[in-house]
């Protein structure tokens, strides 16, 4: 039995973090990790490679082909799916990842078998079985009609030997190769923008320490971004993390997703991540207005990031800060957010609209205001404006996008400091990252 797990290729339109942070299939590495005690498996990334599936398809012949997604893949998913078909009907093709999570209906097609609302050893087992009945899993054969309690996915020991060829690509921001792994799930912030607590729950659970252990001493890269929701969610998991790295005597570069409120609470627990290899944190400082940050769910103020701020430039701790621009934004708000980034004075900035994806509780909030279409898949990227501005037209706020682009990669992004830190190649790529992000927002200045 051979099976073949896809990660689909990057949607060139789509504007994304992707250049900047491109991480390995942890997911993929994880199924593979299933699997390979009674199968023969490979990852196939097509975020990496240049081959098509159809080629693919034709050298390795697999008996499953199993894809992840995001929202924004679902039409590509499908397509691949039906380039499998077409080539072999009795192949069995199947689905997961966060939007088969979220929106399961999306992956409902002739041309796909089974798409996985959430993922644990039995299930995936039990499909390659041909089994009937799945809990957590939609099959064609029984026309999607599946009811089941839905669950949370199980973190598994992921099989990073399974990326071998691949990981020399995988990076964040200017550390390349890196590794991505988390030390707990869920996240008790709960902002109304954010889809990972959804899927992960609202109360943040440590993951199985012996797991955590094992996966450390696996990993070969120099530097591990922790993708936990909040890293400093709590002081105990800090110190337990603390605990781990000594016991292990492991010394690496450390990247976490950090809140302010995490910031704030426990600097002098930073200052011992600082000693043991933390580098840098991103945190979500979203927008300028006290306001919007409450309407977000967010316990933070403004005064309040500033202070963050502070703190990680005292410890010496890069920022990696992200933002996001409002709907109802004028051209004297884009003026007072420029001038409110540079106060911050992160090393790096990424801003993205404000996006409402179907499912969260601000999706109601501007149903009304969007301008594409839930199943218009492609535009639903983070970096894409898909609420209609309310002050200004379209073209007008893709332009104040554009100039607030510029201004932070030229005037307040630490372009020299983070040449001598990372290196002069390394910077390259996040320079052409960027550039392509001006291209795409030039593109749609002209289109709207």
């Amino acid at each position: 039995m051979k099976i073949l797990l896809v990660r689909s290729p990057r949607i060139k339109q789509a504007i994304t973090l992707s250049d900047f942070m491109f991480s390995e299939p942890l997911g993929l590495e994880m199924i593979y990790g299933v699997y390979k005690e009674k199968y023969q498996v490979e990852i196939f990334d097509m975020m990496v490679e240049k081959q098509t599936i159809g080629s693919k398809i034709r050298e390795y012949k697999p008996d499953f082909v199993g894809i992840t997604s995001l929202c924004i893949d679902v039409s590509k998913v499908i397509q691949l799916c039906k380039e499998v078909k077409l080539f072999n009907e009795s192949i069995k093709t199947f689905v997961g990842g966060t939007q088969a999570y979220l929106s399961p209906e999306s992956f409902f097609s002739e041309y796909v078998d089974g798409v996985f609302n959430y993922t644990n050893k039995n299930n995936l087992i039990s499909f390659i079985n041909n089994d009937d009945d799945i809990p957590g899993v939609y099959q064609r054969k029984n026309d999607f009609k599946e009811k089941f309690t839905r669950e949370k996915n199980q973190y598994i020991l992921p099989d990073r030997t399974s990326t071998d060829k691949y990981r020399e690509h995988y990076s964040y921001f200017g550390y390349k190769p890196a590794a991505i792994m988390e030390f707990g799930l869920g996240c008790e912030k709960a902002c109304n923008f954010c889809l990972r607590w959804r899927i992960e729950g609202h109360v943040e659970v440590l993951i199985d320490e012996e797991l955590t252990k094992m996966d450390l001493k696996n990993i070969k890269e120099q530097t591990i971004m922790f993708i936990d929701n909040d890293f400093l969610g709590s002081r105990e998991k800090v110190i337990r993390f603390l605990d781990i790295i000594r016991e292990l005597r492991i010394k690496k570069n450390y990247i976490i997703y950090g809140s302010v409120s995490g910031v704030l609470e426990n600097e002098d627990l930073l200052i011992q991540l600082k000693a043991i290899g933390l580098k840098a944190i991103l945190i979500g400082y979203e927008t300028f207005s006290d306001d919007e940050l409450q309407g977000y769910n967010k316990s933070a103020t403004v005064m309040d990031n500033i202070q963050a701020s502070r703190i990680l430039k005292s410890l010496k701790i890069d920022v990696w800060a992200s933002f996001m621009s409002h709907p109802d934004w004028d051209k004297k708000d884009f003026k007072l957010f420029r001038r409110y980034i540079k106060n911050l004075e992160p090393e790096i900035s990424t801003i993205n609209p404000l996006t409402p994806f179907p499912g969260l509780s601000i999706y109601k909030e501007y149903k009304e205001r969007l301008l594409f279409q839930v199943d218009d898949f492609e535009k639903w990227s983070f970096g894409q404006l898909v609420i209609k501005p309310s002050k200004m037209s379209l073209r007008m706020y893709y332009y104040q996008l554009l100039l607030t682009y510029f201004y932070v990669n030229f005037a307040v992004n630490k372009n020299t400091e983070m040449i001598r830190k990372y290196g002069l190649r390394n910077i390259y790529r996040i320079v052409t990252g960027s550039f392509q992000g001006l291209t795409r927002y030039l593109k749609l200045i002209i289109k709207s």
